[in-house]
């Protein structure tokens, strides 16, 4: 009688190669994600998301050297390629355009910007060439447009880039706004309104029509 035919083992090389193979076909998946209409928020400089995904190292030195801890890193489900690159978290503080962020980055994939300073109610603030994005109202959670009284954004905002309507609610001018955030850190929205459930505020910063320029 023939003997049974063996099954063949898979050599350590073999099953390397397929896990390799796996991830190389995972990140495609996370790659056209990115490149499929799902825009991030990257730190100021990191705009032209082809070039910054090409550079970026997620070396971890931007966010660490934040002084407002607004640099937070893009989770899994954001995209397998673009996992713990860093991505702006408005939740937990606002950009000052300080420019570390940019000075620290080994390969550039933050490119460095111009600042001039500027006086806004009193106070002097760093004025970006560029935007990290625009921030847009939700009439759905803004307390203001829910028949509520709010003006934290508006008092809050420190380029006068919003202002109120004749019934005192929000209105953004995208013209103005560089998304430094601000508004959407002071949002009350969550903790006065705690019952709407999710995580998104009255307003939110979102990637800017106009890229990166100002």
């Amino acid at each position: 009688m023939d003997a049974e035919p063996k099954t063949p083992m898979m050599t350590r090389k073999g099953f390397l190669g397929a896990v390799a193979g796996l991830a190389v076909m995972t990140g495609l998946g996370g790659v056209a994600k990115v490149f499929s209409g799902r825009e991030l928020l990257r730190p100021p400089g990191g705009q032209d998301e082809a070039s910054f995904i090409s550079r970026c190292l997620k070396c971890d030195r931007c966010r660490s050297i934040c002084p407002t801890r607004v640099i937070g890193i893009a989770e899994v489900e954001d995209g397998f390629a673009v996992a713990r690159t860093p991505v702006m978290k408005f939740h937990l503080g606002e950009c000052t355009f300080c420019g570390k962020c940019t000075e620290v980055c080994p390969t550039k994939a933050l490119t460095a910007y111009r600042t001039t300073e500027a006086s806004f109610a009193g106070a002097t603030v760093r004025v970006p060439d560029i935007r990290t994005g625009s921030a847009s109202v939700h009439k759905d959670r803004c307390i203001a447009w829910s028949g509520g009284t709010c003006a934290v954004c508006f008092k809050a905002c420190p380029y006068g880039a919003v202002s109120q309507d004749s019934d005192g609610r929000p209105i953004v001018d995208e013209h103005v706004c560089n998304g430094c955030g601000v508004c959407v850190y002071v949002c009350p929205a969550l903790t006065a309104r705690s019952y709407i459930g999710g995580t998104s505020r009255g307003i939110e910063v979102v990637p800017s029509k106009s890229g990166g320029a100002l």
